[in-house]
């Protein structure tokens, strides 16, 4: 495949992801269990394109349940589908996900101790506060841990030296909840949701994930060289350093702002990369954008499918998410053993 057919390939499934992306937010914002069966209450309606008037109950269902819903879970996507490829990237891994430096497990760990205090009833914005503080105090250990010059194994080894105490922590604080509805808060948090968030929590994590998303899609022919190696990305003009710098904190705001929202939602980083890659031909820095809008797409869908189970307990997105991703990397672990032999 030459460089501009795969540039057109690239782009047309670009399109194709913001196209069905779009499709998918129409359709996430007529489902809901509140306000009568699917497809009762289109966004549409709300122009007044179809002749029907909202009430006011109509109104607040679109404009503050659903609509910060769906929005959360397209923007969730987008971190997670485009910090993965960037991790997978800047390992030169498939197996890499966002998780793997460990600043996801500090934020949903920073996100825990406000729950644990009973913090997070007492004002909407303690919950992504204490997620991002969480996040930025990973990032700070993440460097102490890997020294002034820090290497890709140094980034690998603090990552799972801080994501292990962040869980053993996360774990304690749960064994130890003052009470049995804080430890029902604190599990049902770390399942993972998008639901009964409010864009005053968004607004607040949107500038971390912004920042970590424009840092990451600036990188992108760094990305490119460090496919190479890394001595191979320093003959070709770039600070290694400098790009790994980028690229990690990048990816730890966004991604910390995101799991201070909606907790944590494995294997979409993981996922979403792996399947598009052969799509763009295998150019780190094509398949950033195309993630970005698969993780959109991935989460948007799991969303939609757990709003459409019969009526009861609603099933959490994280564990969803969890369900169809493990047997997928299993898949992938035994197909990369495969390629080793």
């Amino acid at each position: 495949m030459t460089k501009d057919q795969s540039g057109n390939k690239t782009a047309l499934l670009t399109i194709f992801l913001l196209v069905m992306l779009l499709v998918l937010m129409l359709f996430s914002l007529s489902l809901g269990r509140a306000g009568g069966p699917v497809l009762d209450l289109l966004p549409w309606d709300a122009l007044g394109a179809t002749g029907k008037a909202l009430g006011k109950t109509e109104w607040i269902i679109l404009m503050d349940i659903r609509l910060p819903r769906s929005f959360l879970a397209v923007i969730t996507g987008i971190t997670l589908g485009l910090s993965g490829a960037a991790m997978q990237g800047l390992f030169r891994n498939p197996l890499a996900d966002p998780g793997i430096i460990g600043t996801s497990s500090t934020a949903s760990l920073g996100a825990v101790i406000v729950l644990y205090f009973g913090l997070g009833g007492g004002h909407f914005l303690a919950l992504p506060a204490g997620g991002i503080t969480g996040a930025l105090l990973g990032l700070i250990g993440l460097y102490i841990l890997t020294g002034r010059h820090p290497t890709t194994t140094g980034f690998i080894l603090a990552g799972v030296a801080l994501g292990t105490l962040a869980v053993s922590l996360s774990s304690l604080a749960l064994n130890l909840a003052p009470s049995p509805y804080a430890s029902l808060e604190i599990l049902f948090w770390m399942m993972g949701s998008v639901a009964d968030r409010s864009f005053s929590q968004i607004w607040v994590a949107l500038p971390f994930m912004g920042a970590g998303w424009v840092l990451i899609l600036t990188s992108g022919r760094g990305i490119d060289a460090l496919s190479l190696g890394e001595e191979g990305a320093t003959s070709l003009g770039f600070n290694v350093s400098y790009l790994q710098a980028r690229i990690v904190i990048g990816s730890a705001l966004c991604v910390g702002a995101s799991v201070s929202i909606s907790g944590a939602i494995g294997f979409v980083g993981l996922t979403v990369p792996h399947l598009l890659r052969p799509l763009v031909g295998y150019q780190p820095k094509a398949l950033l954008i195309p993630s970005a809008l698969g993780g959109g797409v991935l989460v948007l869908m799991a969303d939609l499918a757990v709003r459409a189970m019969p009526p009861g307990p609603e099933l959490k997105l994280g564990v969803l998410t969890a369900i169809v991703g493990a047997p997928f990397f299993f898949w992938l672990l035994v197909r990369y053993r495969k390629e080793m032999l």
